[in-house]
């Protein structure tokens, strides 16, 4: 490569990067806009199979969208009803939580100096601190139903999209040069973002359900709130399961005792593992999974630029930019780094009906004679 050519790749390259930290930069500032927009988005996606399906059954377009709307607005108000009463009663305990925990680790710790097993507990809670699980939960909980203050703007949202969603196809094909070349590969892509999304949506209902039905049987306080906490954090795959089991489980702990504590973890095990594991890639298959590593940068990166609502929000949007970058030759080698072992092992099957050919075997020329 010549000094010039080398030249202007390099200043291609560095205006990429900035060209992204600008983006970036630019989402970041516009978060307030930017998360009712993308919840807005990701209801009108859940929701509109359902509005599809009773506009074929013969019910008015507008009648359709209404009904899908006012099922979520009864949800979201539910949910918006759970986070207040249970926040309000949570951050009423909390000192008191804490204090508990606090007394109980104390005399973890002095049983085990009797033990002969001397640590320094003081030094461990500067830097272990039982009661930041709860804070950071009452945090990130006070962060989402904040978003829920714009229910109106949401729902406006929800309702155009909707409306729009029918006719937008036919826009799409207008306004390609090359529709029939263009359109199979976006239409492949809405389609697998939407089984996703709903998929992973019904699997994450299950797992809030079963969580919550777990701890009230376990007599543990707020069951609603931490089943609530299960399903919002079961779309963050292995690391969500932790951060909903931790402060149910240290509430338990503080409440009931240490045994029941065991309970809720055994119970939070049984539920990922028969959802997470058996379950869902039942019906999603292993090719949309993400690795480990992309799952925790698109947590930390998400959440740094959109607040507690982009961790939620992480791996739905890092999955739907990995189905996007499948829909495309050039970008494909990408969504296959972005993605598990699974998922690269099933890029590397040969499609259904593909025949394998062999170097060392002969062609069927070579075969017949």
């Amino acid at each position: 490569m010549s000094d010039g050519n080398r030249q202007q790749a390099m200043a291609r390259g560095a205006m990429v990067i900035a060209a992204i930290v600008i983006i970036i930069a630019g989402i970041r500032e516009a978060s307030a806009i930017l998360i009712p927009f993308l919840l807005a988005v990701f209801i009108a996606v859940i929701g509109g199979p359902s509005a599809f399906w009773l506009k074929r059954k013969g019910v008015p377009s507008s009648l359709a969208v209404l009904a899908v709307v006012l099922v979520f607005l009864g949800i979201g108000v539910g949910m918006g009803a759970v986070l207040s009463t249970s926040l309000n009663g949570f951050y009423q305990q909390t000192d008191s939580y804490t204090v508990s925990l606090n007394q109980q680790m104390d005399a973890l710790f002095t049983w085990l100096k009797g033990m002969g097993i001397h640590l320094d507990w003081n030094l461990l809670k500067e830097v272990v601190n039982p009661g930041e699980a709860m804070q950071l939960v009452a945090t990130l909980l006070a962060g989402f139903g904040g978003v829920l203050t714009n229910t109106f703007l949401i729902t406006l949202t929800v309702v155009f999209i909707l409306l729009e969603a029918s006719g937008f196809p036919a826009k799409l094909r207008a306004a390609m040069k090359d529709p029939k070349a263009s359109f199979p590969a976006f239409e492949q892509f809405t389609h697998a973002v939407k089984s996703y999304l709903v998929i992973k949506t019904v699997v994450s209902l299950a797992t809030g359900v079963a969580a919550a039905l777990w701890v009230f049987l376990l007599g543990l306080d707020f069951p609603l709130l931490w089943g609530l906490l299960a399903f919002l954090f079961n779309y963050v795959p292995t690391i969500g399961s932790i951060v909903a089991a931790v402060p149910a489980m240290l509430l338990a702990l503080v409440q009931l005792g240490p045994f029941p504590a065991l309970l809720v973890a055994v119970g939070y095990l049984c539920i990922n593992f028969i959802f997470g594991s058996l379950i869902e890639p039942r019906f999603m298959g292993h090719g949309l999974g993400l690795s480990t590593l992309v799952v925790f940068l698109s947590l930390v990166f998400w959440g740094w630029v959109l607040g507690p609502v982009g961790m939620l929000l992480s791996v739905p949007l890092t999955i739907t930019a990995k189905i996007g970058l499948e829909s495309r030759e050039e970008t494909r080698w990408l969504a296959i780094l972005l993605g598990s072992e699974q998922s690269a092992a099933t890029a590397l099957e040969p499609a259904a009906g593909e025949t394998v050919t062999r170097e060392d075997e002969p062609d069927s020329a070579h075969a017949a004679t």
